[in-house]
Protein backbone atom coordinates (compact mmCIF):
# COMPACT_ATOMS: atom_id res chain seq x y z
CA UNK A 1 0.00 0.00 0.00
CA UNK A 2 3.19 2.65 0.84
CA UNK A 3 3.90 1.72 -2.76
CA UNK A 4 0.53 3.14 -3.92
CA UNK A 5 0.33 6.03 -1.82
CA UNK A 6 3.54 7.28 -2.83
CA UNK A 7 3.07 6.88 -6.68
CA UNK A 8 -0.67 9.15 -5.67
CA UNK A 9 1.82 11.38 -4.27
CA UNK A 10 3.63 11.63 -7.14
CA UNK A 11 1.40 11.60 -10.04
CA UNK A 12 -1.72 13.77 -8.35
CA UNK A 13 1.36 16.05 -6.95
CA UNK A 14 3.04 16.99 -9.91
CA UNK A 15 -0.57 17.68 -11.80
CA UNK A 16 -1.78 19.61 -8.65
CA UNK A 17 0.88 22.54 -8.50
CA UNK A 18 -0.80 24.03 -11.96
CA UNK A 19 -4.09 24.34 -9.33
CA UNK A 20 -2.71 25.07 -6.04
CA UNK A 21 0.59 26.46 -6.74
CA UNK A 22 0.51 28.59 -9.74
CA UNK A 23 2.82 31.30 -9.27
CA UNK A 24 5.51 28.54 -8.12
CA UNK A 25 5.31 26.84 -11.20
CA UNK A 26 5.70 30.07 -13.49
CA UNK A 27 8.94 30.56 -11.35
CA UNK A 28 10.36 27.21 -11.94
CA UNK A 29 9.39 27.84 -15.54
CA UNK A 30 11.36 30.59 -15.22
CA UNK A 31 14.36 29.31 -13.64
CA UNK A 32 14.19 25.94 -15.40
CA UNK A 33 12.84 26.98 -19.09
CA UNK A 34 10.04 26.00 -20.25
CA UNK A 35 11.23 23.19 -22.09
CA UNK A 36 12.71 21.71 -18.86
CA UNK A 37 9.81 22.32 -16.41
CA UNK A 38 7.61 20.33 -18.91
CA UNK A 39 10.54 17.57 -19.19
CA UNK A 40 10.88 17.58 -15.12
CA UNK A 41 6.83 17.15 -14.81
CA UNK A 42 6.57 14.46 -17.16
CA UNK A 43 9.60 12.87 -15.79
CA UNK A 44 7.79 12.94 -12.55
CA UNK A 45 4.44 12.14 -13.93
CA UNK A 46 5.96 9.02 -15.12
CA UNK A 47 7.99 7.95 -12.06
CA UNK A 48 4.64 8.04 -10.25
CA UNK A 49 2.28 6.56 -12.86
CA UNK A 50 4.47 3.75 -12.89
CA UNK A 51 4.61 3.76 -9.18
CA UNK A 52 0.93 3.66 -8.23
CA UNK A 53 0.59 0.94 -10.88
CA UNK A 54 2.78 -1.23 -9.44
CA UNK A 55 1.58 -0.49 -6.41
CA UNK A 56 -1.81 -0.84 -7.24
CA UNK A 57 -0.67 -4.14 -8.78
CA UNK A 58 0.88 -5.26 -5.44
CA UNK A 59 -1.95 -3.86 -2.76
CA UNK A 60 -5.11 -5.33 -4.97
CA UNK A 61 -4.27 -8.98 -4.12
CA UNK A 62 -3.68 -8.20 -0.14
CA UNK A 63 -6.16 -5.65 1.04
CA UNK A 64 -9.51 -5.71 2.76
CA UNK A 65 -13.14 -5.85 0.90
CA UNK A 66 -14.73 -2.92 2.29
CA UNK A 67 -17.98 -4.03 0.29
CA UNK A 68 -18.66 -6.67 -2.38
CA UNK A 69 -19.94 -4.43 -5.43
CA UNK A 70 -23.24 -6.03 -6.86
CA UNK A 71 -22.96 -7.24 -10.60
CA UNK A 72 -25.25 -4.02 -11.87
CA UNK A 73 -22.11 -1.83 -10.64
CA UNK A 74 -20.12 -3.68 -13.54
CA UNK A 75 -22.62 -2.51 -16.43
CA UNK A 76 -23.00 1.14 -14.38
CA UNK A 77 -19.04 1.15 -14.65
CA UNK A 78 -18.85 0.15 -18.27
CA UNK A 79 -21.60 2.78 -19.18
CA UNK A 80 -19.92 5.47 -17.31
CA UNK A 81 -16.24 5.04 -18.81
CA UNK A 82 -17.63 5.08 -21.89
CA UNK A 83 -18.85 8.51 -21.43
CA UNK A 84 -15.24 8.94 -19.79
CA UNK A 85 -13.87 8.03 -23.07
CA UNK A 86 -16.07 10.41 -25.34
CA UNK A 87 -14.87 13.38 -22.57
CA UNK A 88 -11.37 12.65 -23.09
CA UNK A 89 -11.67 12.13 -26.86
CA UNK A 90 -13.66 15.65 -26.80
CA UNK A 91 -10.27 17.14 -25.11
CA UNK A 92 -8.17 16.58 -27.84
CA UNK A 93 -10.66 18.35 -30.03
CA UNK A 94 -9.62 21.88 -31.52
CA UNK A 95 -13.18 22.84 -31.54
CA UNK A 96 -15.80 20.98 -29.84
CA UNK A 97 -19.47 21.46 -28.63
CA UNK A 98 -18.62 19.19 -25.33
CA UNK A 99 -15.76 21.51 -24.99
CA UNK A 100 -17.38 24.89 -25.37
CA UNK A 101 -20.08 22.99 -22.96
CA UNK A 102 -17.82 21.52 -20.21
CA UNK A 103 -14.59 23.75 -20.18
CA UNK A 104 -12.46 21.06 -18.55
CA UNK A 105 -13.55 17.73 -20.64
CA UNK A 106 -10.68 15.82 -19.97
CA UNK A 107 -11.08 16.29 -15.62
CA UNK A 108 -14.69 15.06 -16.45
CA UNK A 109 -13.33 11.66 -18.60
CA UNK A 110 -11.58 11.56 -15.07
CA UNK A 111 -13.88 12.04 -12.65
CA UNK A 112 -16.11 9.31 -14.58
CA UNK A 113 -14.02 7.06 -14.92
CA UNK A 114 -12.63 6.72 -11.57
CA UNK A 115 -16.07 7.08 -10.14
CA UNK A 116 -17.18 3.84 -12.55
CA UNK A 117 -13.98 1.99 -11.15
CA UNK A 118 -15.11 3.22 -7.06
CA UNK A 119 -18.41 1.91 -7.78
CA UNK A 120 -17.63 -1.41 -9.12
CA UNK A 121 -14.19 -1.65 -6.98
CA UNK A 122 -14.53 -2.60 -3.26
CA UNK A 123 -11.12 -2.98 -1.81
CA UNK A 124 -9.40 -0.60 0.24
CA UNK A 125 -6.51 -0.29 -2.29
CA UNK A 126 -9.70 0.42 -5.03
CA UNK A 127 -11.00 3.50 -2.68
CA UNK A 128 -7.69 4.84 -2.10
CA UNK A 129 -7.08 4.48 -5.97
CA UNK A 130 -9.78 5.53 -7.58
CA UNK A 131 -11.37 7.81 -4.37
CA UNK A 132 -7.80 9.85 -4.81
CA UNK A 133 -8.24 10.40 -8.56
CA UNK A 134 -12.03 11.35 -7.92
CA UNK A 135 -11.12 14.01 -5.53
CA UNK A 136 -8.85 15.17 -7.29
CA UNK A 137 -10.56 15.68 -10.18
CA UNK A 138 -13.72 17.57 -9.05
CA UNK A 139 -11.04 19.85 -6.89
CA UNK A 140 -9.75 20.29 -10.42
CA UNK A 141 -12.98 20.84 -12.52
CA UNK A 142 -13.89 23.35 -9.70
CA UNK A 143 -11.02 25.46 -9.65
CA UNK A 144 -10.52 25.04 -13.37
CA UNK A 145 -13.81 26.10 -14.08
CA UNK A 146 -13.40 28.75 -11.55
CA UNK A 147 -10.40 30.35 -13.08
CA UNK A 148 -11.74 29.71 -16.80
CA UNK A 149 -14.64 32.27 -15.60
CA UNK A 150 -11.97 35.30 -13.95
CA UNK A 151 -10.13 35.06 -17.47
CA UNK A 152 -13.21 35.31 -19.54
CA UNK A 153 -12.25 31.89 -21.36
CA UNK A 154 -14.41 30.68 -24.43
CA UNK A 155 -13.95 27.59 -26.55
CA UNK A 156 -14.82 28.24 -29.88
CA UNK A 157 -17.53 25.54 -31.12
CA UNK A 158 -18.45 25.83 -34.65
CA UNK A 159 -19.85 22.68 -35.25
CA UNK A 160 -20.95 18.81 -34.44
CA UNK A 161 -17.65 17.80 -36.94
CA UNK A 162 -15.45 17.95 -34.12
CA UNK A 163 -17.58 16.08 -31.30
CA UNK A 164 -18.98 12.89 -33.88
CA UNK A 165 -14.61 12.52 -34.44
CA UNK A 166 -14.63 12.65 -30.51
CA UNK A 167 -17.45 10.15 -30.19
CA UNK A 168 -16.29 7.45 -32.84
CA UNK A 169 -12.37 7.90 -31.36
CA UNK A 170 -13.80 7.49 -28.38
CA UNK A 171 -15.95 4.33 -29.06
CA UNK A 172 -13.15 2.85 -30.64
CA UNK A 173 -10.51 3.14 -28.18
CA UNK A 174 -13.20 1.98 -25.61
CA UNK A 175 -13.92 -1.04 -27.32
CA UNK A 176 -10.27 -1.84 -27.80
CA UNK A 177 -9.38 -1.26 -24.01
CA UNK A 178 -12.63 -3.41 -22.73
CA UNK A 179 -12.55 -5.99 -25.11
CA UNK A 180 -8.46 -6.83 -25.39
CA UNK A 181 -5.96 -4.22 -23.02
CA UNK A 182 -7.86 -3.88 -19.52
CA UNK A 183 -7.59 -8.00 -19.73
CA UNK A 184 -3.96 -7.82 -21.36
CA UNK A 185 -2.38 -5.32 -18.89
CA UNK A 186 -5.04 -5.10 -15.52
CA UNK A 187 -5.41 -8.67 -15.51
CA UNK A 188 -9.44 -7.83 -15.99
CA UNK A 189 -11.52 -8.33 -18.67
CA UNK A 190 -14.66 -6.37 -17.95
CA UNK A 191 -17.19 -8.17 -20.55
CA UNK A 192 -16.04 -11.78 -19.39
CA UNK A 193 -18.74 -13.78 -18.40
Amino acid sequence: MALLLVGLVLFIGIHSIRLFAPEWRVFMMQQLGKSNWKMLHAAVAIVGLLTLIMGYGYARYSAEWLWIPPVWTRHLAALLVLFAFIYIAAAAMPYSKIKARVGCPMVVGIKLWALAHLISNGTTADVLLFGSFLMWAVVNFVITRRQFKAEGVQFEAPDFKYDIIAVVVAVLAYALVAFYLHGLLIGVAPFAV
